[in-house]
């Protein structure tokens, strides 16, 4: 184990050329301090909890000094927002401080948000709020307890600084890890400046460090896109399955590598509802939870496009062309897991299809409906158990008798079932009403129920009767909250 002074720096992105990045240091925060730590990924970092104090944190993430063997720089990259490009994007507010190798080989990256101006800022003071700072912190630790590709935060610092958002707002630092900072834009920064030694550059980079066991393949850079195609399509459909979304799926909010990156205005589902539009600024729908698949595989192509001087057209177009099959192949594997479904049939598509048109039209509680399903044995209490929950129950009944035959066909007995179940359907998501809680507290310097709402996030599928109000019906003022790209 190590102290944040002895961690195993490696700094291989720092190595590459000028051109990739612009070198700068964090602009202190005034009066910063700890808020939220998390040891888990301490860990990751072969980062010892017990050698760390708050005081060390504030002051190596609240950007007053250096961390020993960090080189921090912000990465350029574009991108398209909102399916326009942009060609003036980079690390606007945030910093790579470096990568850090722990015991087991694993290279994990230090990015620092919130950490002040850049050269790719544009008009932007690089400041990120307490705000979004503890909504990306949360969620990241969600999502990991869901078992969704993320990134994750180690800590979170708060501080006495005030920026301009939605009216005066106070600073933080979130020091976000990850295997991977390098995004879809990366490359298209490269290919539409016409840079094309750089472009083969940072595919080189990126298979040697993210996909070594290509580099001996007849073309290396066709195989990495195959893989991101695989990943991204398994990226997507746990999404769907659980009823989250991203809000803003741009080109450079996509990782290379499958994890759920940038996490602006999010939103997990309180109610099933396909044409759910997470943030205000999306006035078109673009983002829309049903239309998540397809943006990806926009996304996709877009990130084929600037791979054009590495791989031939039509080797891209093969791979965009097999996306919707593998979406719908991981997709359905999900929803199966969560129906407690081992072995396969024909009719799990239909009977799928069927659940997710009946939860729409009644605008279910996708969460809570799956965690009443797990006790479903056919008698009538667990029959009413989940009756309770819809409008128009009888829209159910026709629906659990199909559900029931095919349980029937099972080998499994009903308790192994049930156990299965509760592993892959969680009591707890975090829910917006949840997270506006915490901010609202941590506004007036309780940063408890951030805390408290991480070790229910770590653990989303076991019963925790201390924090049993966070597993109920959402509060009427939930649907009220108004989340936007400063979210």
């Amino acid at each position: 184990m190590r102290t944040l002074e002895t961690l195993n720096f490696d700094n291989s992105y720092a190595r590459l050329p000028e051109q990739f990045y612009h070198r700068v240091d964090p602009k202190p925060l005034k009066g910063a301090h700890l808020i939220g730590f998390n040891t888990e990924v301490a860990g990751l970092l072969d980062l010892d909890p017990c050698q760390v104090t708050p005081q060390a944190l504030a002051r190596y993430f609240g950007g007053h000094e250096m961390l020993p063997g960090s080189e921090p720089l912000a990465m350029k990259y574009t991108g398209h927002q909102f399916g326009v490009y942009n060609p003036d994007l980079g690390d606007g507010r945030g910093l790579l401080l470096g990568e850090v190798v722990n015991a087991a080989g694993e290279r994990w990256d230090l990015h620092l948000k919130g950490s002040g101006k850049t050269a790719f800022s544009r008009f932007g003071d690089g400041r990120a709020v307490l705000r979004s700072s503890i909504r990306e912190y949360l969620a990241g630790e969600a999502m990991h307890g869901l078992n969704i590709p993320s990134t994750r935060g180690l800590c979170l610092i708060g501080s006495d600084d005030y920026t301009m958002r939605e009216g005066m707002e106070p600073c933080a630092m979130l020091l976000r890890v990850s295997r991977c900072h390098i995004r879809f834009g990366h490359f298209e920064h490269f290919y539409y400046r016409r840079m094309h030694d750089d472009l083969k550059l940072l595919a080189d980079y990126c298979i040697e460090r993210y996909f070594p066991d290509l580099a001996d393949d007849e073309n290396p850079y066709r195989s990495m896109f195959v893989r991101v195609v695989d990943r991204t399509a398994a990226l997507v459909a746990r999404w769907q399955a659980c009823g989250f979304v991203h809000g803003v799926l741009n080109t450079d909010n996509m990782s290379l590598l499958g994890e759920t990156f940038d996490y602006g205005p999010y939103t997990f589902l309180d109610q099933y509802r396909p044409d759910y539009v997470s943030n205000q600024n999306d006035h078109q729908g673009r983002y829309a939870f049903r239309g998540q698949p397809g943006v990806v595989l926009w996304n996709l192509a877009c990130l084929g496009q600037a791979l054009l001087p590495l791989v031939p057209r039509e080797d891209l177009e093969t791979q965009l062309q097999r996306f919707t099959l593998l979406y719908e192949g991981y997709e359905l594997a999900r929803f199966r897991e969560r129906l407690g479904l081992e072995e396969v049939e024909t009719g799990d598509a239909e009977l799928v299809e069927r659940l997710k048109t009946l939860l729409a039209e009644q605008r279910i509680d996708l969460t809570r409906f799956f965690r009443r399903l797990c006790d479903f044995d056919g008698g009538e209490a667990s029959i009413e158990a989940l009756m309770e929950l819809w409008p128009d129950p009888s829209k159910l009944t026709d629906w659990l008798l199909q559900y029931r035959e095919r349980l029937e066909r099972e080998e499994g007995s009903d308790a192994q079932r049930r156990r299965r179940m509760r592993a892959v359907n969680p009591k707890y998501i975090l829910r917006n009403y949840m997270a506006e809680e915490a901010i609202r507290a941590a506004h007036q310097g309780d940063f408890g129920p951030v805390n408290d709402l991480m070790t229910v996030l770590r653990r989303p599928f076991d019963e925790q009767p201390e924090f049993e109000r966070f597993a109920g019906e959402p509060p009427d003022w939930a649907g009220a909250i108004c989340l936007t790209c400063s979210s």
